[in-house]
């Protein structure tokens, strides 16, 4: 797909996830081996949506990252960097991603106005939430891509395990256009995907 196709692509299947989920609001997270037009689903999401630059291997991530805080900021979207508060300091995001690992080596997280932190127990959850964590991508949902074959929540799993958190979250894991009317019914604050905003 050329880029104005991704963007019409991603403005599309954001507005029918938001749709489907009852106007959860849409994260995406980059991963350019996946979507090699990161500024491209950018430009197609909703004012406010969140940009979490993960490409933790991209050979240039720092301008990469850069480039990214630009469009995102022209495009009125949160911008966070994942598991590198430094990083998220020097292109001036908003904020930064804890990759769940890292939730227990207290990071600096001081002038930052988001955090946003993976979560797949209930014990990160609450650790998330003492650190003051604002969003927490809980996942696997359902089946996904990035970890093909690996054992995944399910719904009923999936709403046990958020049910009693006093957190934000966000689904993560193989949500797209049609697995996330399935989310409706819990709630959620967000849904993330990689590939689901262009699938």
């Amino acid at each position: 797909m050329v880029k104005s196709e991704i963007t019409i692509k991603a403005r599309e299947n954001a507005r029918k996830m938001m749709m489907a989920t009852g106007g959860a609001l849409p994260v995406f997270i980059t991963d350019s081996a996946r979507v090699p037009g990161a500024e491209a689903v950018i430009r197609g999401l909703p004012k406010g949506a969140i940009v979490i630059c993960r490409d933790y291997d991209h050979p240039t991530r720092a301008s990469f990252a850069r480039q990214l805080r630009t469009v995102t900021r022209d495009c009125g979207h949160v911008f966070l960097v994942a598991g590198d508060a430094g990083l998220a300091r020097d292109v001036g995001a908003d904020g930064v991603h804890l990759p769940e690992h890292k939730l227990w080596q207290t990071p600096n997280l001081a002038g930052f106005s988001f955090i946003s932190a993976a979560c797949h127990t209930r014990r990160a959850l609450c650790r998330a939430a003492d650190i003051g964590v604002d969003l927490a991508l809980v996942s696997p949902a359902f089946p996904t891509r990035s970890h093909a074959g690996a054992a995944t929540l399910g719904m009923h799993r999936f709403s046990r395990l958020v049910e009693k958190t006093s957190l934000p979250v966000a689904a993560l894991g193989g949500v797209n256009v049609v697995t996330a009317k399935k989310l409706r019914p819990l709630g959620l604050a967000a849904f993330a995907a990689i590939d689901g905003f262009i699938a």
